[in-house]
């Protein structure tokens, strides 16, 4: 083991209980308490099982969690500890990875325009690896860390609408240019970057982008360069109700990697994903502390009225992530649905959550638990003045905690251990499928 994660930092689950299980006793042990504040619970072996279905899906891909998605402490030693790299948005995430030991040559600072402050401060720790894709970035890393060892960000010459979604990038017109004056800079340039994004995404859009990042490198190695890395970045689906599933983008990404950049040429693959890891992990639960019935213009044939609008604690407004439909946390078949809407407290700069969710009748004191939120809902640091993050109860079961020992190459502790998991790793495919937990879809009801 590596040390970044030990039994104190989760609690271990009981054989057949799960994550959810441990979400419903607590809940049932909180009660009706209005004022109660709204919570995670995140189940740290269903991020194991994601971890293993990477490596087996893109063996060649070496992944660099993005920590902006989640920066949680539990995700970060988890990570860590499975041997992952972090993709670093800036000094406030370097600090926070390399405060739990994390080396300097596992963080990639990866975003695009970087703060002068920030950037010395990689400099100082020891952080190399970074990205440019214009004059202006180059020229603050030529002055201000002269050791770096530089990504050239393209954008893909794709026709794809998902090449649309890509938030920066030099033109493959431009990459020449951009070279040829980090050679004039004494700026090692040392591969490629893409990053495609997560909106529209379609599998074919990989594999035009790591034909365009072959084309790059070739003008790399012209001018001298050391050319051995690539990173193709992030944008895998975190749920599987997507139109492009986790599998059929690796099985282009494998495709267009044999093809331009083939096994034993010397090229280093990596990659920053983030929601994949996280996004199925985490589920929130927020209780209503006030509710208020709108008055439509007429009542509904049943005499009740068909709009509620709901007040949830503080934190819940502060999630950076969509709420997706909440369920209840009492079954209640009988009670029509309504339309309603999710708010923040009054005065809250972000206050509003959701319209046009259909839910039964709530009361103040009911709980609402939202699943799939271990996306961009938790950051590295809250900023003066933001508000408190909510608690986090981090979960495993003893199988997931075994499958890292074996993943680690660490001999099971006990006779029992060694009976109950395979001795060779790649058996840890066929022990990853055994940890996933399938979605729990409850329908709406109340307490």
């Amino acid at each position: 083991m590596n040390g970044y994660l030990n039994e104190s930092n989760f609690l271990m689950l009981e054989e057949g209980f799960t994550s959810r299980d441990l979400l419903e006793q607590l809940l049932a042990e909180l009660g009706p308490v209005s004022h109660q504040q709204a919570f995670f619970v995140a189940d740290l072996g269903a991020i194991v099982k994601k971890h293993l279905c990477f490596l087996k899906a893109l063996p060649r891909v070496k992944p660099y969690f993005q920590l902006r998605c989640n920066g949680s402490e539990g995700v970060i030693r988890l990570l860590a500890e499975l041997g992952t790299g972090f993709a670093c948005a800036n000094k406030a995430e370097i600090s926070r990875v390399q405060s739990i030991g994390v080396p300097a040559d596992k963080i990639f600072y990866s975003s695009p325009c970087k703060q002068l402050a920030h950037l010395r401060y990689a400099a100082e720790h020891r952080v190399q690896l970074m990205t440019f894709d214009n004059e202006v970035e180059l020229s603050k890393v030529a002055r201000s860390h002269p050791q770096a060892r530089m990504l050239l960000g393209i954008t893909a010459d794709s026709s794809s609408s998902a090449s649309s979604s890509m938030s920066f990038g030099a033109t493959l017109q431009s990459c020449q240019h951009l070279l040829e004056a980090a050679k004039e800079q004494a700026v090692e340039v040392v591969g490629i970057s893409f990053h495609l994004g997560s909106h529209g995404l379609e599998p074919q859009a990989f594999a035009q982008a790591v034909a365009t990042a072959q084309l790059a490198f070739e003008m790399g190695t012209e001018l001298g360069y050391r050319m051995h890395l690539l990173d193709i970045g992030g944008g895998f689906p975190g749920t599987e109700d997507t139109r492009a599933h986790f599998e059929e983008i690796a099985a282009m990404i494998n495709s267009a990697l044999d093809l331009y950049f083939p096994d034993g040429c010397g090229v280093e693959i990596i990659a920053t994903p983030g929601r994949y890891y996280v996004t199925s992990a985490f589920t929130f639960a927020a209780s209503i502390t006030a509710r208020e019935e709108v008055v439509p213009e007429q009542l509904s044939s049943d005499g009740r009225w068909d709009a509620m609008a709901c007040t949830v604690p503080s934190a819940a407004s502060c999630l950076t992530a969509p709420a997706p439909q909440p369920s209840c946390t009492r079954p209640c078949p009988e009670h029509p649905s309504h339309s309603s809407s999710l708010q923040g407290p009054p005065g809250e700069a972000e206050d509003h959550i959701a319209d046009g969710l259909e839910l039964p009748e709530l009361q103040e004191g009911d709980w609402l638990l939202f699943e799939n939120m271990g996306a961009y809902s938790i950051t590295a640091s809250a900023l003066p003045g933001e508000c408190a993050q909510p608690h986090i109860t981090y979960t495993m079961s003893h199988l997931a905690w075994k499958t890292i020992q074996l993943f680690q190459r660490k001999p099971p502790q006990t006779e029992d251990d060694r009976e109950s998991i395979c001795a060779p790793l790649s058996c840890g495919w066929e022990m990853a499928e055994t940890l996933c937990v399938t979605p729990v879809c409850t329908p709406a009801s109340i307490i």
